[in-house]
């Protein structure tokens, strides 16, 4: 039989009106102590809230919705588990719609959630594809994330691909590189410009004249990582090490490093970025820069219920920073290797843009 709020009055001897009050998070005047006693007797004798009734009241839900490109994407389930990780932390729900990276389903998705009763609304694509009127004139909140742009937008969370990429060059550099070979993804992507944009810079800050030789063009997988990387041996002085805009092309790289009768990282050191899962399985275990989803799927969320508590309608775009995952192939010592992969569900590292030091 379920507690009413009735109970919990006799309980403690307090007028319901006043445990209503305490249970609703209300801004009425109450003193700590019947604070403490009120979720001391309701936590003891397991009351919980009737969030329907809750919801009429108070015109919300505590439910979100999220609407994704592909929920078998890979970078997609990490990002909707940081979202839902923050959600339950602060007692809310998620409804989860796929557009199958089809407009018309990504239009109908926007029309179904906003005629549901959800407090807001998060875009897990890498591509809005649609404008939606419909979306503007609710002035439902929402975000996105990992939504790339030309240019920075509103209620918009993204990764910092142009620092990842200097954070990878800037290792290398360090270890005693001068000549650095680069295998980039598809020019028309906004990442592929920021990583390479981020080497070029790297390159330029340490005084390291760029070779456009060094330079191959990709297309996130392997196969056009292995082509770029057998382009990159045959010139006549190689490199000595080799940063990759994604990590399949990482693993590409390497494969033709090896079938050229090279070692890695010995000969050639190699350096990815998304930090896939097969990244510290392969052999050698691959040194990546981190795509840093779970953090961006709870930044999002964490503006989201912002915006809905505070009534704020937008926020300015918020660039997330990955880290270096230092494994086998940048060739360093054992002790500056990970010795233990970060778990970002209990040791949830954020980190804004200009809110880390350029080390």
């Amino acid at each position: 039989m379920s507690v009413k709020l009735e109970d919990i009055a006799k309980a403690t001897g307090f007028s319901i009106a006043t445990v209503s009050r305490v249970l609703a998070g209300s801004d009425y005047p109450v003193s700590p102590p019947v604070r403490e006693k009120v979720l001391s007797v309701a936590q003891t004798m397991g009351y919980r809230p009737n969030i329907a009734a809750r919801s009429l009241r108070s015109s919300r839900t505590n439910t979100i919705g999220i609407i994704v490109d592909d929920i078998m994407s890979p970078f997609v389930p990490p990002i909707v588990r940081g979202i839902q990780d923050c959600l339950r932390e602060n007692g809310f729900l998620s409804l989860i719609v796929n557009s199958d990276w089809d407009p018309d389903q990504e239009q109908d998705a926007i029309k179904t959630l906003i005629s549901r009763p959800v407090d807001g609304i998060i875009f897990v694509e890498y591509s809005h594809l649609v404008r939606s009127e419909i979306l503007e004139k609710s002035n439902k909140p929402h975000m996105f994330v990992h939504r790339i742009f030309g240019s920075p937008i509103k209620n918009s969370v993204v990764p910092d691909d142009h620092y990842g990429a200097t954070v990878a060059v800037r290792h290398l550099i360090s270890l005693g590189h001068q000549r650095i070979g680069y295998i980039n993804g598809p020019e028309n992507w906004h990442n592929s410009r920021a990583r390479y944009i981020g080497y070029k810079d790297e390159l330029e800050r340490h005084n390291i004249p760029l070779d456009p030789d060094l330079v191959q063009p990709g297309d996130w997988e392997i196969e056009s990582g292995y082509k770029a990387a057998q382009n990159l041996l045959t010139l006549r002085d190689r490199p000595t090490a080799i940063f990759a805009a994604n990590d399949l092309m990482a693993l590409g790289a390497i494969y033709a490093i090896q079938d050229a009768r090279l070692r890695v990282p010995q000969d050639i050191a190699v350096v990815g970025y998304d930090n896939r899962d097969f990244a510290k399985i392969v052999r050698p275990r691959l040194t990546t820069v981190v795509m840093p989803v779970y953090e961006m799927g709870r930044v999002a969320t964490e503006s989201l219920l912002a915006q809905i508590a505070e009534g704020h309608g937008e926020t300015e775009e918020i660039r997330v920073r990955g880290e270096l995952i230092i494994r086998d192939t940048c060739g360093v010592d054992d002790a500056l290797k990970a010795r233990e992969e970060i778990n970002p569900r209990t040791a949830f590292r954020r980190v804004l843009l200009n809110k880390q030091p350029e080390g």
